[in-house]
């Protein structure tokens, strides 16, 4: 993490973000947003991961969004793509050696109600971890038993519903159940998830945040959701309607996290 946060401060020596952001599936977009924005490729970052997602960016970026210092990673490593849970490690702590405080993640995710439709937005409140796997595990010492009551920041969540609702976007809230990928969960583990309490479904963001909690981040995630879960409308999945009905989320979105970011810059 050291030497990441050193080929930064060479690149960016006054960089001071207090904010953070890990950009998801058809996402990227929102990096154009950014003002006066510098990028470093992951590949220029010792022991940054390299994601192998075609809709997956691998920069970190720089500059101020709604008038606030931030540092984005644009594209996330999963962990079916290393079979590592921390495979988001080095990103995470690089960010707390900058001086980030806050942590906004995006994904795309599988809704599990049909009021809750593609094209949605959902702030998640609470996660189930399905896939067996932890970031942490391997991590010495006490702070490796990471709380993750109100994992999601209540407050930070309070007014991401307040602010969606004056900037006139619906905004579901629910629990995210991460499942550890890459295929598709079956029409009957879909079922099981439902059951489980699980409001949609991913395969991303909970390693994230429990990265972000062990390095006392406060945290808040918003989920877009791309398509209902397998065996919900007899259609078959795909990464493609992942990524094209995410590029349609993306205004929104946008508007939202821009209205959260200025907010959190006033209070």
């Amino acid at each position: 993490m050291s030497d990441a946060v050193s080929v930064i401060r060479a690149r960016l020596p006054n960089a001071a973000p207090k904010l953070g952001l890990v950009l998801g599936s058809g996402l990227g977009g929102l990096v154009d947003e950014i003002e006066d924005a510098v990028r470093i490729a992951y590949t220029d970052l010792p022991h940054f991961p390299h994601s192998t997602v075609s809709s997956h960016a691998a920069d970190l970026v720089i500059g101020k969004l709604a008038g606030v210092e931030v540092a984005v990673l644009a594209g996330r490593v999963h962990a079916y793509e290393t079979g590592e849970a921390d495979a988001m490690a080095v990103p995470i702590a690089t960010l707390k050696g900058l001086g980030v405080e806050s942590l906004i993640l995006t994904n795309a995710a599988g809704s599990l109600h049909e009021k809750m439709a593609p094209g949605s937005l959902m702030l998640i409140n609470d996660h189930i971890n399905f896939s067996g796997r932890n970031p942490l595990i391997g991590v010495e010492g006490d702070a490796r038993f990471a709380n993750m009551v109100d994992a999601y920041d209540p407050a930070m969540r309070a007014r991401a519903k307040q602010l969606a609702e004056a900037e006139g976007i619906a905004l579901h809230e629910g629990v995210y159940g991460w499942f550890l990928g890459p295929s598709f969960e079956t029409p009957a583990e879909i079922r099981m998830a439902r059951t489980m309490g699980m409001d949609a479904v991913g395969m991303s963001t909970v390693p994230e945040t429990i990265l972000a909690r062990f390095h006392g981040l406060n945290v808040l995630a918003i989920s877009s959701i791309t398509n209902l879960g397998a065996g919900m409308t007899g259609e078959a999945l795909s990464h493609h309607e992942t990524k094209d009905v995410g590029a349609t989320i993306v205004p929104n979105l946008t508007k939202l996290i821009r209205a959260v970011v200025a907010d959190l810059a006033e209070h």
